[in-house]
């Protein structure tokens, strides 16, 4: 198998804001992998708080090289032969879909039929970035007619959170979900939550640092269920993540691609957890591929397409707020313009 391995950026819509950091642009690493006459594509989106980005990525997916065989199929094998090079959790995903798609091209079947799944998930929610109250109920009121659900982002440390969700709640009847992105104290978390069931909404994701000591007080009081995001990267944090939430978020460039997250999933079950699948700012090349497995779920962010500018990888179907996973070979998607020909022309 012939491997090449590109950084491709991406501008997003609109500024999208959460409690520490705010973005214009987003980065990925595609991978392409070919094999007898047929090339699969992989897309991971490395996260800088991971110490990640998409030179040290496509890098990584250079060195690979010579760990793939010739047989796509032993994914067991080539995936368990990489190198053990830390902070390179995007670009294993990116190869991981890659070799999805190109084994879903060679046998002619889309992925989600490959790994025995359905191919309709939960509705996706729409990410309401962290703003002012007024300013995120105008935006979720917008966004209300098109999704069956909304997911708030909150972390202000401005003592708004609440009055952000009331605002929202004010002009809308969607079930509601809110993501703190670690910032809330216990204290704040404790107050916080009995207020948030008040409102109706779903579940709180990740209000406390990574491994704040209060996880477990924390998810033992609260009357909603605590979702875990930077507490649980892979499999091996599933077990943990029991002891301080009712549930775990996977997302497929933070667990390494496909198989690690199915994997996390029927861990998950098999612990009484709930699962959602999250995603970055990504492309529908992405985005498709955490549609192939979004039927293992209980809820689902897949919106990382919908926020950019233009999807240079369209496929995914967007029906009554569902991603849909494509019901072609592979992934489903293709690029608008071939990736030969940016190449051509000197461009990332």
């Amino acid at each position: 198998m012939e491997l090449e391995a590109r950084v491709a950026t991406y501008e997003l819509a609109e500024t999208f804001v959460i409690s520490r950091d705010s973005s214009d642009e987003s980065e990925s690493v595609v991978a392409e992998l070919t094999h007898e006459g047929q090339t699969g594509y992989g897309e991971g989106t490395p996260i800088e708080r991971y110490y990640e980005d998409g030179a040290s990525a496509v890098e990584f997916l250079h060195e690979c090289r010579g760990a793939l065989g010739g047989d796509p199929f032993a994914l067991d094998d080539i995936l368990g032969a990489l190198p053990a090079t830390p902070h390179t959790q995007a670009a294993r995903a990116a190869l991981d879909h890659a070799l999805h798609d190109l084994c879903g091209k060679l046998t002619g079947l889309p992925v989600w039929r490959l790994l025995g799944l359905h191919r309709t998930g939960p509705p996706t929610c729409w990410t309401v970035w962290l703003g002012d109250p007024d300013d995120m109920a105008r935006r979720a009121e917008a966004a209300a007619p098109r999704f069956q659900r909304l997911k708030l982002k909150l972390g202000g440390r401005d003592g708004l959170d609440l009055e952000r969700v009331r605002a929202v709640r004010a002009v809308t009847e969607l079930p509601l979900q809110v993501d703190v992105n670690e910032y809330w104290s216990v204290d704040e978390a404790l107050e916080a939550l009995p207020e948030l069931a008040g409102l109706g909404v779903e579940y709180c994701e990740q209000p406390l640092p990574e491994g704040d000591a209060g996880g477990a007080r924390v998810k033992a009081a609260s009357p909603i269920p605590i979702y875990v995001d930077e507490d649980c990267h892979t499999l091996a944090d599933v077990a943990a993540s029991a002891e301080r939430a009712h549930g775990i978020n996977i997302k497929l460039s933070k667990s390494g691609g496909i198989r690690e997250a199915v994997r996390m999933a029927h861990a998950a079950r098999a612990l009484g957890l709930g699962v959602m699948l999250g995603c970055m700012t990504e492309s529908g090349l992405g985005i498709s591929a955490g549609a192939q497995i979004a039927s293992l779920c209980d809820f689902v962010d897949l919106d990382g397409n919908l926020l950019l500018l233009e999807d240079p990888w369209p496929g995914v179907e967007f029906r009554d707020g569902v991603q849909l996973a494509p019901n072609k070979p592979g992934l489903g998607v293709e690029p608008v313009v071939s990736l030969a020909a940016e190449r051509s022309d000197g461009r990332s």
